[in-house]
């Protein structure tokens, strides 16, 4: 995840700083060859580029992997030996499959030509789905004579850990093999250090005219304007000689499966067509990270590298998809329940109560080659599970699933008073407890996010600002939650704890000079007087007195903090500014989607505004119209699209959220179960929306549908449906 500076002694007179790897950082050397793209169903996704092949250019993360093991690292198309000519390559719009078509090159034989270029339409269509890899290859001759060649899949595979595909190096490895099962189906095996036996089958149809364990190659002639068609099927872990489902009839099925996925959540339309796009590509990006796990579907946090149950980035992207279906919400919670720590374990970071980082299916996970198996070294995610917790609840009335969590909310709760703040000064604070695990824990995690004025990184035990925010927010939710259960007492206690720490945070962490609050307090109290993104997410969390939030705003929508397309990570201008960097200058689109909702609660309307339309604005020039894990900070210029971040997570759960997060803050969406009550607070439409229409907005067994226009800085309301009792209302307390 990041990299780490040290410093080695040459001579007497020479210093040389050398970078050596942090463990699990993601190394880039080079540029992608060919563009990517990624498919994902459940616990399997694969990447391939733009040719639909994999791992026949350079510079991607290419296979197909499932549970954190690669079982495809090869699967390559040629003619005669001849790579085939790109047309095009699409994702469908809900992700369900790549379409890629190609043409052939000159062919010769013997020095003549035999196959004159642009005469053959190949089609490549693929798709996932139940741990399968499925390809059509439709062939067409579009020449006026028959067209002779040889077809060839080039297939291979390496059964590599993702950490190993992300640049890890291991000393020691399992023994491959490879296999023919009959004259259309190959079994590439491998059995781990862990003793575990993991193979991929692939099965061709119909069968090739040569068959070999790396190979399967075609001798065809197409009659003029004839077409056929090639399958291949590829399998992960499941017994060889068990078929996978033909080819059109799994494509069917998966489609209605993604159909079903957006039945029930909120659908949104507006009047820009480009907007229309952001949100449609965001929705199908979510739809594709959600996953099916034992507890309920889970948001996985992005592909290539995070593509499994992430706390943190679980957390925030159910809080952000809240209103648009808090089913999402519901799942997140019971599977972190059921995983939270319940023994102490140094190398996992793990304490009583402590709420997961990251779970990990792969065999350096199982050898404990990577801590990450279960691995809780997040310092946030246990207090942004308790306040996600209190706003399932506020947002649904879902009692039951309340009372459900409640023994694991109050293990969370001890955890944040007891383990989380070892020296007892009422700030939960993190220090890894080996050096396998992560330097720094909170959302901003690479080894030089946290640091002083003048760069030096802070030591000890790190308070950081935003994770008191958290903590006070989620002491509020869940004091509301005790007095529903029945318990007044607890409740007290819970809100008197949460008013004494925004009366000690102000005092530790207030920068006057700054005019902001510090990035943290590192072990020795002394407070990092950086100016970054974290003390804009205070304004989420409700904590900060009003006059310091419109201080703290004010200097976020400033040009040292926002570049034009959205709010910097770390201010111009400070130690370790770096607009290129992963945390230190960078822009987030789900961090600043949480500073629009801090922004909206302190009423800063306009604010909100501008940050949306940056990101709007940003989104617009993305490809797939997609916003990615992070781009870079680099100053906004006329007619020049953003920097993008070359190794940056596209899709990913949380930047996928953000355009639906946009439009919470900027609309004031709240609800209120026991009133039956919709209201928009302060609604507010920045100038490219003149109107944004909600269809199905549920609040408990009802639902309403809304039409709202914008009428300069005002807008209006049109109820178009109910369903149940159902009220809407505009609340106007402008500050």
């Amino acid at each position: 995840m990041s990299a780490e500076v040290v410093t080695q002694i040459v001579s007497a007179s020479r210093t040389v700083e050398l970078v050596a790897e942090q463990p699990f950082y993601i190394p880039m050397t080079g540029p992608a060859a060919r563009p990517r793209r990624s498919l994902k169903h459940d616990d399997t996704f694969i990447v391939l580029d733009s040719h639909g092949d994999i791992g026949a250019s350079a510079g991607g993360p290419d296979g197909l992997l499932n549970c954190d093991t690669r079982y495809l690292a090869r699967l390559e198309l040629v003619l005669d030996d001849l790579q085939p000519l790109l047309l095009g390559s699409n994702l469908r719009d809900d992700n369900s499959g790549l379409t890629v078509d190609l043409t052939n090159p000159d062919i010769y034989r013997q020095g003549r030509i035999v196959l004159q270029k642009d005469l053959l339409h190949i089609v490549r269509t693929i798709f996932l789905w139940r741990g399968t890899a499925y390809q059509r290859i439709g062939l067409q001759n579009h020449g006026d004579r028959p067209a002779s060649f040889e077809l060839t899949l080039l297939f291979d595979n390496d059964f590599a850990d993702l950490f190993e595909v992300r640049g890890e190096r291991r000393p020691r490895r399992g023994i491959g093999s490879s296999r023919l099962l009959g004259p259309a189906d190959v079994a590439l095996e491998y059995r781990g250090l862990d003793e575990v036996q993991r193979t991929t089958a692939l099965h061709f149809d119909p069968r090739p005219t040569r068959l070999s364990v790396n190979a399967a190659t075609w001798q065809l002639e197409l009659e003029p304007h004839k077409a056929r068609s090639l399958f291949v099927a590829v399998s992960c872990n499941r017994p060889p000689t068990l078929k996978p489902a033909r080819f059109f009839a799994g494509l069917l099925a998966h489609r209605r499966e993604m159909r079903q996925l957006t039945v029930g959540a909120t659908s949104v339309e507006t009047s820009n067509d480009i907007f229309n796009e952001v949100l449609c590509q965001a929705m199908a990006d979510l739809n594709m990270l959600t996953t099916e796990t034992p507890q309920g579907r889970y948001p996985y946090a992005g592909i290539p590298w995070y593509s499994t149950s992430f706390g943190r980035d679980g957390l925030i992207t159910a809080l952000q998809m809240l209103w648009i279906d808090p089913r999402v919400a519901k799942g997140v919670l019971k599977r972190l329940a059921h995983f939270q720590a319940k023994t102490t374990d140094p190398l996992a970071d793990a304490e009583p109560g402590k709420i997961l980082h990251e779970m990990r299916g792969g065999e350096m996970a199982a050898l404990r080659e990577v801590p990450f198996a279960q691995y809780y070294g997040s310092v946030d995610s246990t207090a942004l599970f308790v306040l996600l917790a209190g706003r399932y609840f506020e947002r649904s009335g879902d009692e039951k699933t309340l009372r459900e969590l409640w023994p694991a909310i109050e293990l969370a709760l001890a955890w944040i008073d007891g383990p989380g703040d070892p020296d007892g000064d009422g700030f939960v604070e993190y220090r890894r407890a080996s050096e396998q695990g992560l330097a720094n824990q909170g959302w901003k995690d690479s080894y030089d996010a946290i640091f002083h004025a003048d760069g030096m990184l802070a030591e000890g035990h790190i308070a950081l600002a935003e994770v008191q925010g958290y903590v006070f927010a989620a002491k509020q939710l869940a004091a509301r939650c005790a007095l529903r259960l029945g318990k007044p007492d607890m409740a007290a206690q819970l809100q008197a704890e949460a008013h004494v720490l925004a009366e000690r945070f102000e005092q530790a962490f207030w920068c006057e000079e700054l005019g902001t609050y510090a990035l943290a307090l590192d072990g020795a109290k002394r407070p990092c007087r950086v100016r970054t993104s974290n003390a804009g997410q205070l304004l989420f969390s409700g904590m900060i007195r009003e006059e310091r939030a419109r201080k703290v705003a004010a200097g976020l929508m400033r040009p040292h903090f926002f570049s034009g397309w959205g709010i910097r990570t770390v201010a111009l201008g400070e130690a370790r500014y770096n607009p290129m960097s992963y945390h230190d200058g960078s822009i987030w689109p789900h961090d600043n989607a949480l500073i629009a909702l801090g922004l909206a609660r302190y009423g800063l309307k306009h604010c909100v505004a501008q940050v949306f339309k940056g990101l709007f604005d940003a989104a617009a020039y993305m490809d797939l119209r997609r916003l990615p894990e992070l781009f870079c900070g680099f100053r906004r210029e006329k007619r020049r699209g953003p920097t993008l971040y070359p190794v940056a997570c596209a899709p990913q759960a949380w930047a996928s959220a953000t355009p639906f997060t946009l439009l919470e803050a900027a609309l004031g969406i709240e609800f209120d179960v026991a009133r039956a009550e919709v209201r928009l607070r302060n609604p507010h439409l920045p100038e490219f929306l003149n109107e944004v229409i909600l269809r199905d907005l549920q609040l408990g067994t009802s639902s309403v549908d809304l039409r709202i226009r914008r009428h300069g800085d005002d807008v209006g309301i049109e109820v178009l449906r109910t369903r149940g009792q159902i009220q809407v209302s505009i609340v106007l307390a402008h500050q």
